[in-house]
């Protein structure tokens, strides 16, 4: 493992109680090559991981290197800006796995230069997918949106006389993604259709998500989903304005494909079940033009195989 990738390891402890800030990791390494101080970001307003590392390595940060998952701030906001404890401190080079996209906070790179500290920019793509939500709301004022479909091997969203199209893992891990992010959508027609809960049931779950309907109403009586009738882009910008960094859109194929036109989706999760269906409604309805994805993968969930692929990378 390299030194990044233990920061990256240590930023994870963060998550869950650094929101609405990202997770960061930081690894002190001395000129000699041994690791003298270690942190991550725990809470929203405690210390930064840049500064929990220094604290650990105390002395022996001078001359060393630090390696860090996001360019050290270089703002005051609830704490003082990690830049001046870097340099306070003597380390010789920063190393930083991925620059802040927040206009507030940018500028460490050029920061430390300035005064004398090396820098390497590594531009990690681990490092940016583990802050993908905050760093588009960041930089967009919008959320960071995951499309998520159950789809058979025929792309159908339907089994003819079947409840469900995937397993239980598929359905578990869903419930997973849901305590993970700040809103969960849908449709009209499939409130209709399906009178959703979309909270996440049997999962281990520090806050639910709020819970969205897209398009005009009225909800059914007893719906204690939040309807959100006006144009997507906008609705989508006053969410992000109200904290929601992340939504996870398990819609039908029209708002799936209303989401894709308006080039609002920047993640794609398919739950394909090993069953051709032969009939029913596909999970994308026409576009004007092929799209193209990338980063992707594949994983076995259950009996089902997770893909996975970004229409717009963090």
């Amino acid at each position: 493992m390299t030194h990044l990738e233990r920061a990256i390891e240590l930023a994870e402890r963060g998550r869950g109680t650094t929101h609405p800030n990202p997770v960061v990791g930081a690894v002190v390494v001395s000129a000699a090559g041994e690791v003298v101080g270690e942190g991550w970001h725990v809470r929203r307003g405690d210390p930064h991981a840049e500064v929990v590392a220094l604290r650990a390595a105390g002395e022996a940060a001078r001359g060393a290197t630090v390696y860090v998952t996001l360019e050290p701030c270089a703002h005051e906001g609830a704490t003082p800006p990690c830049v001046d404890a870097l340099v306070a401190a003597g380390v010789a080079k920063v190393v930083i796995g991925s620059q802040d996209p927040n206009p507030v906070a940018a500028g460490g790179a050029e920061h430390l230069r300035a005064h004398g500290v090396e820098v390497e920019i590594t531009d990690s793509f681990e490092a940016r997918r583990q802050n993908e939500a905050w760093r588009t709301w960041v930089s967009t004022g919008r959320p960071f949106v995951i499309y998520k479909a159950a789809v058979t091997l025929d792309g159908r969203v339907t089994v003819p006389g079947a409840r469900w199209v995937t397993g239980e893992g598929s359905r578990r891990l869903v419930h997973e993604l849901r305590a993970a992010v700040d809103a969960v959508a849908v449709g009209m027609g499939t409130v209709r259709a399906d009178a959703p809960r979309l909270d996440a049931r049997g999962v281990p779950v520090v806050r639910q998500p709020r819970r969205l309907a897209f398009g005009r109403g009225p909800l059914p009586d007893g719906s204690e989903l939040e309807l959100r009738s006006g144009p997507l882009r906008e609705e989508l910008e006053a969410l992000a304005a109200e904290g929601v960094q992340s939504l996870l859109l398990e819609g039908g194929p029209r708002l799936a494909t209303a989401f894709l036109l308006n080039g609002l989706v920047h993640k794609l999760m398919l739950f394909v079940a090993p069953t051709i269906a032969g009939a029913g409604p596909h999970a994308f309805g026409g576009l004007p033009s092929p799209l193209l994805l990338t980063r992707l993968t594949s994983r076995s969930v259950g009996v089902d195989v997770l893909l996975e692929a970004y229409l717009d990378e963090p």
